[in-house]
């Protein structure tokens, strides 16, 4: 079967290297320093299992820049580009999700669309009836930054929604290329299946936020967070996972999942929704203050991704404490080997890590690091766990 995928981001290039296994995929990418890395048989995204598949050979995967020469003779087109919130709008940015269907409806006529970009709910179907088609479905991602491809090879859940039988084949064929064998399928209506995305992170950023909080009334009265958080946790309809304090969700997803939710709440009455958006701002807003409250002259960033093994700084959380810092006019230096450029938002960027330790008298980590234990001294975190 050939298969065409649009977007070379950490969503398009698992879904073609995990449907390349057994497949003929041709991914085109309006990057063309993502697409010719691949074709040197380099991740353009840091991807442990990415990586080993792209090592080990055997894949049948073209990477194009030509939208053409990977839809021609598609029967299945799958959209993976990216969908930024936009804050005027309270929406989605979906157009180039829709430039790639509109264009697959003459290029690649007869062949499904498959809509893998997080969107508004009720978009599909929106999409559908002015396209005058029912080929477009869509199937959310359900992946982790840097594991992008574990859990593509591990699904927690498979689901379609749309209908038809194009919406089982596509099911299958996710299926077939899983090591695990019993993966729980799930095939919906189209709006269904887009606010099964929309609820499933917007409930991790809750949980994310919860502990979060838990950890920000620990502080201030002086208590022990991580005994606390133990004795929650152990509560088995709580349970110990997902439960390690940070500086607030970020990331892909979460943040503007959260957001776009809560747009399509707009003639719904709710109040948890907005707590939970909300209660994002409110810790980084506390994290700062109790940065602050140290008097530092020079505060460090260690590291601007969110997790280790990835390589996202997109809505990190320690962005939004770096403003705030800034804001009150702190200096602040940023430790970040990722980062090609001199400087970040007007602060310096220091690859030297012995040189970045000894001019902070404050260094905030959003997860702690064997190479800072010389300074721990120096260190504000709220990782109890050790664990992303």
């Amino acid at each position: 079967m050939k298969i065409a995928v649009a977007g070379l981001g950490y969503v398009g290039l698992s879904m073609s290297v995990l449907l390349a296994q057994r497949h003929a995929v041709r991914a085109f990418d309006i990057d063309a320093g993502r697409v010719a890395s691949l074709k040197a048989g380099q991740s353009p995204i840091e991807d442990a299992d990415i990586g080993r598949f792209l090592d080990r050979g055997g894949l049948d995967l073209m990477p194009v820049t030509d939208q053409a020469e990977a839809l021609k003779g598609a029967e299945f087109v799958v959209i993976c580009t990216p969908t930024s919130y936009d804050p005027q709008t309270n929406r989605f940015d979906t157009a180039s999700v829709e430039a790639v269907a509109e264009a697959a409806m003459t290029l690649a006529p007869g062949a499904a669309i498959v809509i893998k970009s997080t969107i508004p709910v009720g978009f599909t179907e929106a999409l559908n009836r002015r396209l005058g088609t029912d080929r477009i479905l869509f199937s959310p991602e359900f992946l982790r930054e840097g594991r992008a491809l574990h859990d593509n090879l591990h699904p927690s859940r498979i689901v379609v929604g749309g209908g038809g039988p194009a919406a089982r084949i596509f099911a299958d064929l996710l299926k077939e290329a899983a090591l695990d064998a019993e993966v729980p399928v799930l095939l919906t209506g189209s709006r269904e299946a887009e606010a099964v995305k929309l609820f499933a992170n917007t409930y991790l950023a809750m949980r994310v936020a919860f502990f979060n909080e838990l950890d920000s009334y620990a502080l201030m009265q002086g208590i022990d967070s991580r005994q606390i958080i133990e004795g929650v946790g152990l509560d088995p309809r709580i349970g110990t996972h997902y439960n390690n304090p940070s500086f607030g969700y970020g990331g892909y997803c979460l943040p503007k999942d959260t957001r776009q939710l809560l747009a399509n709440y707009d003639a719904v009455p709710q109040n948890l929704i907005r707590a939970i958006v909300d209660a994002n701002s409110t810790r980084k807003d506390f994290i700062a203050a109790q940065v602050l409250a140290r008097r530092p002259r020079r505060v460090g960033i260690y590291r601007l991704v969110m997790k280790s093994g990835s390589d996202n700084f997109r809505d990190s959380a320690v962005q939004g404490i770096m403003k705030r810092i800034k804001a009150k006019g702190v200096e602040v230096t940023v430790y970040e080997p990722q980062l090609p450029d001199t400087h970040f938002f007007n602060s310096p960027v220091e690859r030297d890590l012995a040189r970045f330790k000894a001019g902070c008298d404050v260094i905030i980590a959003n997860r702690r690091a064997p190479e800072l234990a010389d300074v721990e001294e120096k260190i504000f975190t709220r990782d109890i766990f050790g664990a992303d």
